[in-house]
């Protein structure tokens, strides 16, 4: 009974994440450290006082209050805005700006792939930009494209997954200055790992909006906690998109509670750049593999022409990682989480025995 939906669904599948299941999973950009068992103790003690019956709770403006002082950058709550997951902002984020069957977004290629999923989902067109060989882009391109009367929406994920790139400030502040009647999404859902963000400079910028997660840095995947921020217009317009109870308290207090001792996170942040940047230099020691630089808790790689014979050697090893290379600048490339020391040896092992090393 396609004919009860949308026509433009009929050609769409619903999102599916197809990943090899194995003993060590480093192919979703997970962390290892399992938040609840971290901070069960005073999860439960808030939990005490937190009623599950009710729809509205105290916990929601104490949650968006801490949120605002973790994010600094004088940041207020009325700029924010959260929800089940960066997905979820970058989802109503889509549909918000969606004006007719002409609007469009622009965004980088390769990049995150769920940017298409999610503008399917709410009927908004999306046009890409090849990235160059080295992962750079042609700011003059990428504005021609966005300047298009009927582009609603400019993406730059930054740091860029999943080949890990760190864009230089100048060039986005460029793209965002240039297009001041488009709504300029910036996704920082790594930023901790690189310490980049535009959040200092909403102030200057009113079309700006960023996205966030909890996902990676605060080790929260199944969480599903995410956020956006932006001036105090944007997000009150974001919010006319929502759902009334959008988050559930349940989630709103496990969120507060990791605001509350974040440098627990922060030092697994840490560990993971540093185990980042060591494995990088493993891995570029290796005769015949390229490896690319990152400013998240990953690495992409590649050994041209044998990749999937490496990728399956890894599967029969035990290691899960991901097969990045549907966009031909990737072609060939794997993407490998790092997070667990004991994983990351192991990886590291395993691609030095197929190497030959």
């Amino acid at each position: 009974m396609d004919r009860l939906f949308r026509t433009d669904l009929k050609a769409l599948e619903p999102p599916t994440v197809t990943v090899p299941i194995r003993e060590r999973m480093m192919c979703l950009n997970e962390s290892c450290l399992d938040p609840y068992q971290a901070i069960k103790d005073q999860f439960l003690a808030r939990m005490k006082d937190v009623r599950l019956n009710r729809y509205l709770s105290p916990l929601t403006p104490e949650l968006n209050q801490k949120l605002a002082d973790y994010i600094g950058c004088g940041v207020k709550p009325e700029n924010v805005a959260w929800g089940n997951g960066a997905d979820d902002m970058l989802y109503h984020i889509f549909l918000s700006v969606r004006e007719n069957e002409e609007a469009f977004a622009v965004s980088l290629a390769p990049s995150y792939f769920d940017y298409k999923t999610f503008c399917d989902a709410v009927g908004l067109k999306i046009k890409f930009l090849e990235l160059n060989e080295d992962f750079s882009f042609d700011t003059r391109a990428y504005l021609d494209l966005a300047s298009d009367p009927n582009c609603k929406l400019a993406i730059l994920c930054n740091p860029n997954n999943p080949s890990g790139n760190l864009y230089e400030k100048e060039q986005l502040r460029e793209i965002v200055d240039a297009l001041p009647q488009k709504l300029v999404l910036i996704d920082e859902t790594y930023y901790e790992f690189s310490d980049s963000t535009f959040a200092g400079e909403l102030g200057e910028h009113p079309n700006l909006i960023l996205t966030r997660s909890f996902s990676k840095a605060f080790s929260g995947a199944g969480l599903r906690f995410g956020y956006a921020i932006s001036s105090a217009n944007n997000i009150y317009n974001l919010k006319k998109v929502f759902t009334t109870f959008h988050s559930s308290i349940l989630s709103q207090a496990f969120a507060l509670t990791i605001l509350e001792n974040v440098p627990v996170f922060c030092a697994l942040v840490l560990d993971t750049i540093k185990l980042r940047d060591e494995v990088y230099q493993e891995l570029k020691a290796i005769p015949g593999l390229t490896v690319h630089p990152s400013h998240t808790n990953f690495l992409t790689f590649t050994i041209g022409d044998r990749t999937p014979q490496l990728f399956q050697y890894l599967q029969d090893k035990g290691i899960s990682v991901r097969d990045v290379g549907a966009h031909r600048r990737l072609k060939n490339c794997l993407r490998a989480t790092l997070s667990c020391a004991d994983d990351t040896a192991y990886l590291l092992e395993k691609i030095k025995e197929f190497c030959g090393v």
